[in-house]
């Protein structure tokens, strides 16, 4: 397991394959040296938030802090790209511990598909027929019939992504909750969603789901005509994302709130 303490000494890169990134990669190589990315002390990415979510994906397990540069457009995880004193920014980043979403979603078949999601768990209507959901939390039902085009639950570093554009409200970071949010909601017309513990367990049961088939999508692992879905934190998986202090995760959050 990586160190989460300074020095990060031993650093492994990955890019993005756009000319943006493969430049930065032999720029940043060439000056600080690759490791392996399990035998580093923290991974730089280099890239956009893609990129970054796909490292987060494929180190779930490994316990290593990975620190972002932007060589893409928007890189709302992203810390501005430098080539100075990459040790030194590392040594001082802080770093947010991020607990991933598992979802289990059952196809008409019976088969249970499993996948982790950092940002979110979404569902979609995959026809022209509109979606018919019904939501339990804790075993409890709380919404017998959602009619939409899907829902999400996104986690507090996904509630600035797919979430805030389906109107859903954002959750700081270090907040232990959940954003329920209706996509496209057409009855109940006015429900906007809700905020849940993260310790919650949400289900969704697809209703007429032969009519109206229903993908689940788990950041980007999807499971189609599935007929119920249930999503809860994965509280025993951590993961670390770094970022310099003056452009923290926390604060980026945060200022999305006051954009107008």
């Amino acid at each position: 397991m990586a160190k989460l303490t300074p020095p990060f000494e031993r650093i492994a890169f990955v890019a993005s394959d756009t000319p943006e990134g493969q430049s930065a990669l032999v720029a940043l190589t060439r000056r600080y040296g690759d490791r392996p990315a399990r035998a580093a002390d923290a991974i730089v990415a280099l890239g956009g938030d893609g990129l970054i979510l796909q490292t987060l994906h494929k180190y779930m397990n490994d316990q290593i802090p990975i620190f972002g540069m932007n060589c893409g457009s928007v890189g709302f995880l992203m810390n501005e790209y430098r080539e100075d004193d990459l040790y030194a920014r590392l040594a001082n980043a802080e770093i947010s511990h991020i607990n991933p979403l598992s979802m289990i979603a059952y196809d008409r078949a019976g088969k249970a598909h499993k996948a982790l999601a950092i940002n979110e768990v979404s569902l979609f209507r995959e026809t022209a027929q509109a979606a018919k959901l019904r939501i339990s939390i804790d075993g409890t039902v709380r919404v017998a019939e959602l009619i939409c085009d899907g829902a999400l639950v996104a986690t507090p570093a996904g509630s600035t992504a797919y979430n805030l554009s389906a109107h859903g409200p954002i959750v700081p970071i270090d907040a232990p909750l959940l954003a329920l949010t209706p996509i496209s909601p057409f009855r109940p017309r006015r429900w906007r969603g809700a905020l849940l513990p993260n310790k919650a367990k949400i289900a969704f049961d697809v209703i007429e789901a032969g009519k109206r088939p229903v993908s689940a999508v788990a950041d980007h692992a999807e499971t189609r005509s599935v007929v119920r879905v249930e999503i809860e934190n994965a509280r025993h998986i951590e993961l670390y994302l770094m970022c310099d202090p003056d452009h923290s995760l926390d604060e980026r959050v945060l200022s999305e709130q006051f954009l107008f």
